[in-house]
């Protein structure tokens, strides 16, 4: 696939990833790689376990969250769902697992990367707790977040972290279908835009064209 081709045509060695990004051949680290901040200014660590919040209040806020998806089979909740007001209850917590990650304790702008709920649960559900893009629902017309994914491997559990235009960051899910990837680009015009839809009353997390969901991070007390 020609789109493919160019988003993995970077000057960075060829990386084969493991399961834990583990390689005999360390990528070299771009010299303006930027971390990500948490809402205190200090960069996101893979260790710790975050909040995903929105940038506003009110209304416009919430924080995400997972529950069960509506008319799913699956047998755990896989669903990934921003709550409709800040006021209420915190969201699920998350880590964030980067390609990177053998270079220090640090999650970069740009950079491929798993999302997992950081959540206790049972081997059953283990895999229900990474973020993967679901099939087309031709319902609301987009693609859906929702769990199941796997981490280090290439299919549809690769996503990034990019600084908004407004105050926090977007999520942006950047399809890779071959082991060999570039896990940093700054190309992001094949990467689709992580927003919100409607489904049956809740905010559900989707692939959308504009207005991407503005968020930032919150580290878990």
């Amino acid at each position: 696939m020609k789109c493919l081709f160019l988003l993995c045509l970077c000057l960075f060695p060829i990386v084969v990833f493991s399961s834990t990004f583990t390689s005999q051949n360390p990528i070299n680290l771009p010299s303006d790689a930027t971390p990500v901040l948490d809402v205190t200014g200090k960069e996101l660590d893979p260790r710790l376990s975050y909040h995903i919040i929105s940038t506003f209040w009110g209304a416009l806020g919430g924080d995400v969250y997972l529950g069960k998806s509506p008319n799913s089979d699956a047998p755990c909740a896989n669903g990934i769902f921003r709550y409709n007001s800040d006021v209420g209850p915190s969201g699920t917590p998350v880590r964030f697992i980067g390609s990177s990650s053998h270079f220090g304790q640090c999650i970069f702008e740009n950079e491929l990367l798993n999302i997992q709920f950081a959540i206790s649960t049972s081997k059953l559900c283990v895999s229900y707790t990474i973020w993967k893009v679901g099939d087309y629902d031709a319902s609301l017309g987009t693609m859906l977040l929702e769990t199941g994914g796997t981490i280090g491997q290439a299919d549809s559990s690769w996503f990034k972290i990019v600084q908004s235009s407004q105050f926090g960051y977007n999520l942006l899910y950047c399809p890779v279908t071959s082991t060999m990837s570039c896990p940093f680009s700054s190309d992001d015009q094949f990467c689709l835009k992580v927003g919100v839809v409607h489904q049956n009353g809740k905010r559900r997390l989707a692939l959308v064209k504009d207005n991407p969901l503005d968020v930032s991070f919150k580290q878990v007390q």
